[in-house]
């Protein structure tokens, strides 16, 4: 069986050879997470807007009956242009042997062409994008093509929208011809290692966790390689970077029993009593202390956003945090009735100037507000305040008064078994309240169960039917209500454990 390398190959190759031999001959087993879909998806925009960057341009893309690429079609058309010199090719295709490669942009340069490899970071990782470009450079090397430069071409994180967008001030330009000259002798030799490796079509390859699992890129198979651990293992220790982790794991220390003598911090320490003993730990005279600074009227804020890659909205960055919903329950009094405000955008529209003045509106001035994990509130009250500076007194003091349900979890208070040494809300809410229907996010009806799908979502309600329409807003704010309702009930139950 003949066995071709593309370039995602290649860089998977690179980063884990198991992980590709899995993804080709047990890829049931990949568990994409939202957070790499969202990339994908960032990618494929990003590229569409480079295609620009050099003016008129040719685009090689051609698909079959299928829906799929068609390779053999995109190689014929890519040989054409090269033979006619056309100035830019984009999705440029070149086969070698068995190997093949499609190149994002390929622009006339001298006797040769110059590649632009185009990434929706906007950090410049040389030395994991240099094995990308050394690849495409061998492929088209030996398919006769002289490469006469390798570029980079990755997002300005500064950049602001003023206008329409400026393809020229979106993107950075950066020569990476050292760092692919130092990978290009390597490339031959990890190709054929590869493709041994992948002939052998029943034998898994033996890798072990390391900190390739989650370096350069998180692993899509790491649920899988890591199903023979125990439940309760060294991975699942709070605040432990992962090679740490490693590290004890390759000196077989992986169990809690095995870690209780290893000099761990006092939070890992009670993690692993609790477990070990199946202990709940309370510190009642702290959460009380924490829950004598909360004061009637008391709110519960939870912020939805998205982060369009491309700026949308005049005056915003890319991947910039733009606040679209919000949800808002309150009591204005102890022992008054729970109360519930909302606001949700238009899909399409800038809704962050509608919302901040609706959040004005239902937060009153000097009130005690409530989030869980409030940077990420207070983050955003702070830019909306700097976006409009009419609103900002009253932002801010909403920003200033908020008190983070975060800290009684986190500062190890109270501490479940069942938090799995986890303090975000949906660690915590199962543990407080297992087996509750009413606070399990996986009962929700409709299309969205955690803030990745309602970021997805949002910005694509624009474009269905109006019946699909309703159903995607109807689920938003089902999904944002039970977040700030969540909070209240966790809130109900420090009080409870704390006996106030």
């Amino acid at each position: 069986m003949r066995i071709g390398i593309s370039k995602s190959r290649y860089t998977l190759f690179r980063q884990c050879p198991k992980a590709l031999w899995l993804k080709t001959y047990k890829s049931e087993l990949c568990v994409t997470s939202d957070a790499l879909q969202q990339r994908f998806q960032a990618g494929s925009v990003v590229g569409d807007l480079a295609k620009g960057l050099f003016g008129k341009y040719v685009e090689i893309t051609t698909y079959n009956g299928d829906g799929k690429h068609d390779l053999a079609k995109m190689v014929v058309k890519t040989q054409k242009c090269i033979d006619s010199e056309t100035y830019v090719i984009c999705e440029a295709a070149f086969r070698y042997d068995e190997d093949y490669c499609a190149v994002d942009i390929l622009k006339k340069e001298g006797s040769g062409y110059a590649i632009y490899e185009v990434k929706s970071s906007t950090e410049a990782d040389n030395e994991v994008y240099a094995q990308d470009v050394a690849y495409q450079k061998y492929i088209l090397t030996h398919c006769g093509v002289e490469v006469t430069g390798t570029y980079l071409v990755c997002i300005n994180s500064d950049y602001v929208l003023d206008g329409e967008i400026d393809r020229h001030k979106f993107f950075l330009i950066q020569d990476i011809s050292e760092t692919v000259a130092q990978e290009y002798p390597l490339v031959e030799f990890q190709v054929v290692k590869a493709k041994k490796m992948l002939a052998l079509m029943d034998v898994e390859p033996d890798e072990d966790l390391d900190v390739h699992c989650h370096k350069p890129y998180d692993c899509a198979f790491l649920q899988y390689c890591s199903r023979n651990l125990p439940e309760r293992s060294v991975f699942n220790l709070y605040r432990m970077n992962f090679e740490k982790k490693i590290a004890y794991y390759q000196q077989n220390i992986i169990t809690y029993e095995q870690l209780q003598s290893e000099a761990l911090n006092e939070k890992q320490q009670m993690q692993i009593h609790c477990a070990l003993n199946d202990t709940i730990y309370i510190n009642k005279v702290e959460i009380a202390n924490f829950l004598s600074t909360l004061t009637y009227p008391l709110y519960f804020l939870d912020f939805e956003t998205m982060q369009p890659v491309i700026p949308e909205f005049q005056g915003t960055r890319p991947y910039q945090q733009i606040p679209f919903q919000y949800s808002l329950h309150y009591l204005e009094q102890e022992g008054g009735k729970l109360k519930h405000k909302e606001f949700l955008g238009e899909s399409g529209e800038d809704p962050r100037r509608t919302l901040a003045e609706q959040l004005c509106a239902d937060i009153p001035l000097d009130v005690c507000t409530t989030a869980y994990n409030k940077a990420f509130e207070c983050t955003r009250l702070t830019e909306l305040a700097d976006t409009f500076p009419d609103l900002a007194q009253h932002l801010l003091n909403i920003r200033d008064h908020i008190v983070d349900l975060l800290v009684p979890f986190q500062s190890g208070w109270y501490y479940v078994p069942a938090m799995g040494g986890s303090f975000s809300i949906k660690s915590v809410l199962p543990a407080l309240f297992p087996n509750d229907p009413e606070l399990d996010y996986h009962n929700l009806a409709g299309s969205v169960h955690n803030g990745g799908e309602a970021m997805s979502i949002f910005p694509k309600i624009k474009d269905m039917t109006t019946e699909e329409q309703v159903a995607a807003r109807q689920s938003l704010l089902k999904y944002c209500e039970l977040d700030t309702y969540a909070m209240v009930k966790v809130w109900q139950k420090l009080k409870e454990v704390a006996e106030i």
